[in-house]
This record gives structure tokens, C-alpha cells and sequence, in this order.
């Protein structure tokens, strides 16, 4: 009514995501053909040349974002079938997944994927997956974190106490060594979990730099202290996805892969993927070259296509393969 445009879910995910899928959805729309398949792995992560911690983990974003998501449920749909899975067991369902020109990584659920089926207008498919992109290694980890009672909110009295003597008191242990703590996970002291536990300084004996506080404000507090990027180190955005599409003629497989680097010393990858959009969509509407009105996301042709024309001018640019299965 006021002829305006609210325009929303316009950074990278959600939003390049959404302008990359619906290119190739209605693309295969287009031709006839139809999605029966759809999954799509989202991650920012360290440039390879800068994965240099046990973690293979950096922060481009806020750590407490990052940490919160471990405790969200997901839902997703896979072959014609609903899978809940629960907070708890959201690192059990941990998959590898191959990812163009730079390897293995493991996914994850990311929350609710079942509306995004609508979103799509792909209402035949029988899978509907959307992930989130770590290294390998990460889904093993964050489960023991889990279990340690890390992403607990609740504030404890933490006077006089060490690390170590902190996080054997989360699991009700009368001795603060690191045998406790392996025994009550169920791995082996020696086990490359332990060791990231180690790095990370929670099973030393430092005395907590808080004397009040929850599990969770210390967990951040240790993981941007040690998972920070060092001067001139690049960050990575990495976006994939994969679509199983079926004309009349017979299935095909189409991967769309995005892969952004940070610059050295100037803007990270995040940055650039989050703000440019919205920065791009912005300028489109004021130049009259987005017209729609009404409150929107970056769903149809007259939205995603010039935005992702102009993203492409900024070196951020989708390869795109097709194969006949």
C-alpha cells in the first residue's frame, strides 16, 4: 500500500543462498524439468593457508553466534521422510561431504529446512537439506563439548577456581585431573578430542580470569581468545549446493559452488559475502532497477538476478557442473 519494497533475508545465508538456488531451480523449471532433490552446505571458515589451529576453526563472526547454534534443534526432509533431531544429538548427524577443488568437510543440519521447501516452490522433492560447513573433526569435538555442559547459560559462582578445576566440577567430579574428564566422556585421554580440549585451556590449572559467569560466557571466552585470525591471514566463505533435477528425457546432478576469499590486511570474506548484497540491493532500488513492492526475500528473477549480476562484478561467482545420473 505505501508502494515500497522490504526487502529481507539479503546477506549470504540467508540470501546469496537463496538468489543461487532460485537460479538453478527456475532454471530447471524453465526446461521442463523439476527438483527432487536439494541440499545445501553453508560455511565461513580459515583460507587453507590459514587453518592452523586443532580446531580448523577461526572466528569471522560473532563466537557467541557460532556457539549458540550447537543448541538449536533441526528438522530436514530426506527421501520423502521427516528427520527431527534434537540439540543434543545434532553433532551425531555429521556427514562428509566433498566439496569441489578443496576437499572433505563434515555437515550438519542447520535448524528448520522444511519451510524452505515452500520458500523454493519445490514441493515435490523428497529431500530438503540444508548444513552447516566445518572441518573435519569439528562434529566429534563440539559433541564432547556438549556433553561437558559448556553451552550451559546459567551463571555459577567461579571464585578460586582453575580451568581444569572448573570443567570437572561441570560434570560433578571429586578430582580435577584429566583422567576424570576422559572417563566421563568415554574417550581415550590421548584421544585428538582431549587435545583440543588441552589447546583450548580448559584442562589447565590458570585460574578462570571471571568469579562469576556461565559455562557458555567461558567457552567464548577461551575460543576468541585462541581461535582468532592473525594479521594478513585470509578467511574463506564456502557455499554448495547440489540439486538432483528430472526432465522427461532423464535425472541430472547439478553442484553450484561458491568459494570467496578474504583479502590480506582488508575485508574478510564474510564481510564482503554478508554486507555486499544488501549494500548492492540498496543501490538497485534506489536506481529503480528492483521494482517490486511489498515485503519481499530474494526469491524471484526480478530480485535475484541483477543483485547476483552485480555480486559477479565483485568476483563473487557460482561454478556451476552438470552430470547426467
Amino acid at each position: 500500500k505505501a508502494g515500497v519494497i522490504i526487502l529481507n533475508e539479503i546477506g549470504l545465508d540467508p540470501g546469496i543462498d537463496h538468489m543461487s538456488a532460485m537460479k538453478i531451480i527456475d532454471m530447471v523449471k524453465n526446461n521442463g524439468g523439476k527438483i527432487t532433490s536439494f541440499c545445501s552446505y553453508c560455511g565461513g571458515l580459515p583460507a587453507p593457508e590459514a587453518n592452523t589451529n586443532p580446531f580448523g576453526y577461526k572466528f569471522s563472526w560473532s563466537p557467541k553466534g557460532v556457539v549458540l547454534a550447537a543448541k538449536n534443534n533441526a528438522k530436514y526432509l530426506k527421501d520423502g521422510k521427516e528427520v527431527f533431531v534434537p540439540s543434543g544429538n545434532l553433532f551425531d548427524d555429521c556427514s562428509v561431504i566433498n566439496v569441489p577443488s578443496l576437499g572433505d568437510f563434515e555437515t550438519y543440519p542447520n535448524r528448520d529446512s522444511i519451510p524452505y521447501i515452500e520458500k523454493y516452490g519445490i514441493n515435490g522433492t523428497e529431500t530438503m537439506f540444508r548444513g552447516t560447513l566445518r572441518n573435519i573433526g569439528w562434529c566429534k569435538t563440539w559433541k564432547k563439548i556438549v556433553e561437558l555442559g559448556l553451552l550451559d547459560e546459567k551463571t555459577m559462582d567461579l571464585a578460586g577456581l582453575s580451568f581444569i578445576g572448573f570443567t570437572v566440577r561441570l560434570i560433578n567430579k571429586k578430582d580435577a585431573n584429566k583422567k576424570g574428564v576422559a572417563e566421563h566422556l568415554k574417550i581415550n585421554e590421548k584421544s585428538d578430542v582431549m587435545k583440543k580440549l588441552e589447546w583450548l585451556g580448559l584442562l589447565g590449572d590458570e585460574k578462570l580470569p571471571v568469579t562469576q559467569g556461565s559455562p557458555l560466557d567461558v567457552l567464548v571466552a577461551q575460543l576468541l581468545k585462541k581461535l582468532q585470525y592473525k594479521k594478513g591471514e585470509r578467511d574463506m566463505v564456502v557455499l554448495h549446493h547440489e540439486f538432483i533435477a528430472e526432465f522427461k528425457k532423464g535425472k541430472e546432478k547439478i553442484n553450484s559452488t561458491l568459494i570467496d576469499f578474504g583479502v590480506p590486511n582488508g575485508d574478510s570474506s564474510m564481510a564482503r559475502t554478508v554486507g555486499l548484497p544488501a549494500a548492492i540491493a540498496t543501490k538497485l532500488i534506489l536506481e529503480e532497477k528492483i521494482n517490486v513492492k511489498g515485503v519481499q526475500i530474494p526469491t524471484i528473477p526480478a530480485v535475484y538476478e541483477p543483485i547476483l549480476n552485480e555480486l559477479e562484478k565483485h568476483g563473487i561467482k557460482f561454478k556451476e557442473e552438470t552430470e547426467k545420473i
